[in-house]
């Protein structure tokens, strides 16, 4: 192994509200904070979500590239369906466009960042 992944950070407008929504929808708790710019979790593993308030930020434009995404996450769940239920009442976003909502779902976090929510794969799948 040449690297492993300890920690990746988003921009947003509102560290403290992006941690909290992320901290609801994965479970990891919050690690850190700072004068409302910068939040983070942590998880068991040492895993670490970051996020920094930037002035003037513009959410990207998913799908478009008006605003590129820059980054996104992918996590697995066991239900589409309801993880996406759950994470909208949070106040996350769901685009009109899906490539492949039959295997995963492209989903906006409140400050506009896409995610995917993955069905875990099956040895041998």
């Amino acid at each position: 192994m040449i690297m492993k992944l300890v920690a990746a950070t988003l921009d947003c407008a509102d560290p403290m509200a992006l941690a909290d929504f992320y901290s609801r929808a994965t479970g990891l708790p919050l690690a850190e904070r700072s004068d409302g710019e910068f939040a983070g979790l942590r998880g068991a593993e040492g895993l670490f979500l970051g996020f920094q308030r930037v002035d003037g930020y513009r959410p990207p434009t998913w799908p478009g590239q008006d605003v590129p995404q820059q980054l996104h996450l992918d996590f697995d769940v066991d239900d589409l369906d309801e993880a996406v239920a759950r994470l909208v009442e949070w106040g996350a976003t769901v685009p009109d466009v899906q490539p492949r909502p039959d295997g995963w779902r492209v989903v906006l976090d409140p400050a506009g960042h896409p995610f995917c929510l993955t069905l875990p794969r099956r040895p041998g799948a």
